[in-house]
């Protein structure tokens, strides 16, 4: 009998993973990675995120070992690289059919129809499995056939698919017989991603019981409160599990299901709590789909195509200020040094920093995103970008251009007694709570070793963004 193969990309988990389920019903399996460094470096991976990849690799190799799945690493140095590499494995090891859970994204969908056509000659099959969203993108249009361009009118279309046909778990394989192939040692780093730093690692433990346990404690002592307390960066009321799903250490299934067992099998009733926390997915599912629907975004363009016109400042010095966390606005500054500290950075404070930066500053949204990227553990194309494009007003469901925070009204809002800024700004530590949040304001007392003034007036920079926006010609959004 020949063998099945599964090509693990963002999908390292043994439970409720389609297509390594699929692989095993159909036959003796065994698994690769393709480590892939010139890829991730075009794509912008973080050096935290390939850490912890890597980390999660080594978990799962244990985890396959108990299934008798054997798994295997190739180095495919860049994506157009992969259809030599497994057509060669499939020889090797007389592979009738690879296995993949479907990606997102121009660069995904590429190579994977290259790989494809690569296997085609050698008679051997390449099947795809939906599991990383509940939903396969083009399932869920507008009654005129289009995608979504308004997440409020996806989400009711989620739910009338949710009430008919909730998506089930995946029912963990059964182990195989012993295979006479030898799994690969696991790379500890790849050149050119350092190492993070061992207090970051600790933040973010790797394998599908450190990913389950964060679920389960989230879902029984936050959940019921995440409405409430998720806009708080100082207060630990979000679940972390966006690197592991990221990573495809947890699936979105497995969250859905934990919300619904926490909520009486509701998700758009009931709990407050685990009804928002259930839209969050679905947040993350309808910018897969406009990846898929509108792949200009794949491209680093504006899903808005009149707000490529937008006059974006080359103010390089901004720019660095803003990345070190030096911009003299506490809250942005706290952020962006969580963001460097951690590879991670609370919700709130992306959308802060990142409308700042956009509204504020009148950078390029697209430096902003890249950033993120190279130091996101968390780092996801379509997340990232969505989030990006819905500060800076250029994308779908984007925030209205003369809907600008004030980074200082969103610290006092939601950082009222500055714990946040206090931690990850301790030269202003000494301030009281009304201080903390501008410290500028207090004029000639201002006088703070080592902490700069604002790079920018907020007032005047709002009125720039406004008139920047407000000369755009109104053109429809094309589908393409």
């Amino acid at each position: 009998m020949k063998h099945q193969l599964i090509w693990l990309r963002s999908d390292l988990r043994v439970q409720d993973n389609s297509a390594l389920a699929a692989a095993m019903a159909a036959g003796p399996t065994l698994a690769v990675y393709l480590i892939s460094p010139e890829q991730w470096r075009e794509h912008d991976d973080a050096p935290a995120k390939v850490d912890f990849w890597l980390r999660n690799l080594a978990e799962l190799q244990q985890q396959l070992a108990r299934l008798n799945v054997p798994l295997l690493v190739r180095l495919a140095a860049h994506w157009r690289d992969a259809p030599e590499v497994l057509a060669a494995l499939c020889r090797s090891h007389d592979v009738g059919t690879v296995w993949v859970n479907e990606e997102y994204g121009i660069h995904e969908s590429r190579r994977d129809q290259a790989v494809a056509r690569a296997l085609q000659p050698l008679g051997v099959a390449f099947r795809q499995c939906l599991d990383q969203l509940f939903f396969r993108p083009g399932s869920v249009l507008t009654q005129a056939g289009n995608y979504f361009q308004v997440y409020s009118q996806f989400r009711k279309a989620c739910y009338r698919l949710l009430h008919s046909a909730l998506p089930a778990l995946v029912a963990a394989p059964q182990a195989q017989a012993p295979l006479a192939i030898a799994g690969d040692p696991l790379p500890l780093a790849v050149d050119g991603f350092a190492t993070p730093t061992p207090a970051l690692r600790a933040l973010w433990p790797a394998g599908e019981d450190a990913a389950q346990q964060r679920l389960a404690e989230f879902a029984e002592q936050r959940m019921a409160w995440y409405q409430e307390q998720r806009d708080f960066p100082a207060i630990d009321g979000t679940s972390q599990l966006s690197p592991y799903l990221a990573a495809g250490v947890i699936s979105p299934r497995q969250c859905l299901h934990a919300a619904l067992r926490s909520n009486q099998g509701e998700f758009d009733s009931g709990n407050p709590g685990a009804v928002c926390w259930i839209n969050e997915l679905l947040w993350r599912e309808f910018y897969k789909h406009i990846l898929v629907g509108y792949p200009r975004v794949s491209r680093h363009r504006a899903f808005r195509p009149e707000t490529e016109a937008v006059p974006w400042r080359d103010a390089p010095g901004d720019l660095e200020a803003w990345q070190q966390g030096r911009t003299g606005i506490p809250i942005v500054d706290a952020a962006m040094r969580q963001l460097l500290a951690t590879g991670w950075m609370h919700n709130r404070l992306r959308m802060v920093v990142a409308m700042f930066f956009t509204k504020n500053l009148l950078l390029d949204w697209r430096l902003g995103e890249r950033f993120f990227m190279q130091h996101l553990i968390d780092g996801d194309l379509a997340a990232n970008n969505g989030g990006w494009q819905w500060s800076a007003s250029t994308g779908t469901d984007a925030a209205p251009y003369f809907r600008i925070f004030n980074p200082i009204s969103q610290s006092q809002k939601f950082d009222p007694d500055g714990r946040f800024i206090r931690t990850w700004v301790p030269e202003l530590a000494g301030l009281n709570k009304r201080d903390i949040h501008d410290p500028s304001a207090m004029g000639g007392l201002f006088g703070i070793a080592d902490y700069p003034r604002p790079i920018v007036d907020l007032a005047r920079s709002r009125e720039r963004a406004l008139q920047a926006f407000k000369n755009l010609p109104s053109l429809e959004v094309a589908d393409v």
